[in-house]
């Protein structure tokens, strides 16, 4: 179960993470102990985050070896506003692309670009990263920033 407080209601969060065509970005571990972040495209659904990657990425490894995760979504320009939090990761085989060929739609709008072609070649292995959050935490600097702004 997730825990969720912060600025926003549980139907508000959800809206924002099912809305927002943001990276997540995701802190582990590495096997020596020190951190490592990536940025990934997401879908969040049913509770969860889905992400796809190469298998043989740096952040594959590191969740094998350690599943907590901590996470970020939130927007790079002005009013700033986001969620953060953390959870479990789960690394699965996507070898029909099912997970990426859903989130090229969603970042690009279609999967006719270059680089869509080239994420769904048959040379490139992906796997599905789930993210089962323990808690999130919403945060929105829109009233605090409105105060400055000219008119």
């Amino acid at each position: 179960m997730t825990t969720t407080s912060g600025a926003w209601s549980e139907p508000r969060l959800e809206a924002f993470l099912e809305e927002a065509r943001i990276p997540i970005r995701i802190a582990t571990q590495r096997r020596d102990g020190s951190l490592w972040m990536v940025a990934l495209w997401y879908r969040y659904r049913n509770g969860s985050f889905e992400c796809a990657t190469g298998a043989n990425a740096h952040i594959v490894r590191f969740l094998t070896d350690d599943p907590q995760v901590a996470f970020d979504i939130s927007t790079n320009d002005p009013p700033y506003r986001g969620v953060r939090g953390n959870g479990t990761a789960t690394v699965a085989a996507d070898q029909e692309k099912t997970t990426l060929r859903v989130l090229i739609e969603r970042y690009l709008g279609d999967t006719e670009s270059p680089l869509a072609e080239w994420l769904l070649s048959d040379a490139r292995e992906e796997v599905r990263i789930r993210i089962d959050p323990d808690e999130m935490y919403s945060w929105d600097y829109a009233d605090r920033m409105q105060e400055n702004r000219d008119p």
